[in-house]
């Protein structure tokens, strides 16, 4: 009855997975929309894939709008991976966020009666990122447009992009030179790095990811927000001192004062993650401060932190709310990055241990608990799935009366979940920045009767992107 190619026009009427949207044909056929349709808009839509119970197709035309869509002020919107829902008024964006979390929670994790509240807003909605993970590829995505241009009329080179990669375009990336979720500083960064590696394209080729040659990798900056200092790191596979140094005296007559400190990490590994195996520190102390409800912290170039510094200081008075920590409390922070959340809880509680893998950000931890003059935070660097020895931890350190966990995107590991049910803390706090995943180890969690989710709370951390952060609590039955 369908065929590719075709077009047809529907009614979007619900988000879908991986920030597709959906609706249902006149004879009720469900299909998924790829691209920048909205909530409400009304399309014409081209089928590319056909399955029994579904179609899936890509925005093809605008036939009546939603009533929540405006004007995105990106000149990028559309082909870019990041903000993709600068097309939609801000209500409706925490609407949808909430309803993200919702959803997740109720058909994947099973949770049809709980407490979710609506999704607390963010203060700033452009300019709040604290750090940017720029890619060099050495193909430009070009445009529709610039697939007809003549290669006479295109005013950028073919082989060469620093900016962000189109959604599943790995080995291309848009070649940007603004982005507005960006502070000033990261942009001023941007186009002087990608100024320089242009006229020294032959001393610094890029890295191609299919023959696995070449330098430049990443271009990583971050900012305190509440500090205002800033780092910028280039991630290449070798160090080279003179051509460092030399971009290191142009982003000081770019930044001037501005940069606190200029990096270069270095890695073989094939792949394009911005993580360096050794790091060459060419100006400044290697590292920025930010703070955070009167602590500083550390932060490294390979370090995790909040990426919206404003928004962390709600989210995690947030967690502290959640948790409900008494003086007496022993307290686990898993996942705990640069120690951020565990220094946060610190005078709320006895004692922290947090957990974490990344050397780096355990040193950091460490190192921001002494800068602040914590003494009831310890840090160990651990992969949560070698359960023997968190218990042997456990019991030097003593059993936890809650446990915090704030595991990366993909959620916790099966045997991180199964070690949380062994030691059942009364309490645990769930941070999540994807409703999947919680919903999922929730579930876990909660699958034998030994827990229940009594509570979860949506915070936007990303505006204009589907992405939402949730603190949930879970309690012992």
């Amino acid at each position: 009855m369908y065929t590719k190619k075709q077009i047809v026009e529907v009614e979007i009427i619900d988000l879908g997975e991986k920030n597709q949207c959906f609706g249902r044909l006149d004879d009720g056929m469900g299909i998924f929309v790829q691209g920048t349709a909205a909530v409400g808009d009304t399309v014409r839509a081209e089928i590319f894939k056909i399955k029994k119970n579904y179609l899936v197709s890509r925005f093809h035309e605008l036939i009546k709008p939603s009533p929540h869509r405006i004007n995105p002020i990106c000149r990028y919107f559309g082909l870019c991976g990041g903000c993709k829902w600068q097309h939609m008024e801000y209500t409706e964006q925490l609407r949808l966020k909430h309803k993200q979390v919702q959803d997740a929670l109720k058909h994947i994790g099973g949770f049809h009666d709980l407490e979710c509240d609506p999704c607390i807003p963010a203060p700033e909605l452009f300019g709040y990122r604290n750090k940017m993970d720029f890619s060099f590829t050495d193909l430009r995505y070009l445009t529709t447009a610039e697939i007809d241009m003549e290669p006479n009329e295109h005013d950028k080179p073919f082989d060469f992009a620093l900016g962000f990669h189109a959604p599943s375009c790995y080995a291309k990336a848009i070649d940007i030179d603004h982005c507005d979720l960006s502070p000033k500083e990261m942009n001023i960064a941007l186009n002087a790095v990608r100024a320089f590696c242009l006229r020294h394209k032959e001393e610094l080729p890029i890295y191609s990811t299919r023959s696995h040659t070449g330098e430049l990798r990443n271009l990583v900056v971050r900012k305190g927000g509440n500090t205002g200092e800033f780092m910028v790191n280039l991630v290449t596979s070798t160090h080279n001192p003179k051509l460092m140094k030399v971009l290191c005296d142009e982003l000081k007559s770019a930044l001037g004062d501005r940069l606190t400190t200029f990096v270069n990490n270095i890695t073989s590994a094939k792949h394009t993650v911005a993580f360096g195996e050794k790091e060459f520190v060419l100006h400044g102390p290697g590292y920025i401060t930010d703070r955070l409800d009167g602590y500083t912290y550390r932060i490294s170039a390979n370090s995790f932190f909040q990426t919206n510094t404003t928004q962390a200081e709600k989210l995690y008075t947030l967690i502290l709310k959640s948790a409900q920590l008494k003086p007496t409390d022993v307290v686990y922070d898993l996942f705990c990055g640069t120690g951020s959340i565990s220094l946060f809880a610190s005078g709320h509680c006895q004692k922290i241990l947090g957990v974490e893998l990344v050397e780096s950000s355990v040193c950091d931890a460490r190192e921001n608990a002494k800068r602040n003059n914590v003494e009831n935070c310890e840090f160990i660097q651990l992969d949560l799935k070698d359960i023997k020895w968190i218990e042997n931890d456990m019991r030097e350190f003593g059993a936890p009366d809650v446990i915090i966990t704030d595991p990366p995107r993909a959620g916790m590991n099966p045997k991180a979940v199964k070690m949380l049910l062994k030691i059942a803390p009364p309490t645990i706090v769930y941070v999540s920045c994807n409703p999947a995943s919680l919903a999922r180890d929730g579930q876990m969690l909660c699958e034998e009767g030994k827990y229940k989710l009594v509570h979860c709370q949506p915070v936007d951390m990303f505006p204009q992107t589907n992405h939402v952060e949730s603190v949930a609590r879970f309690e012992r039955v």
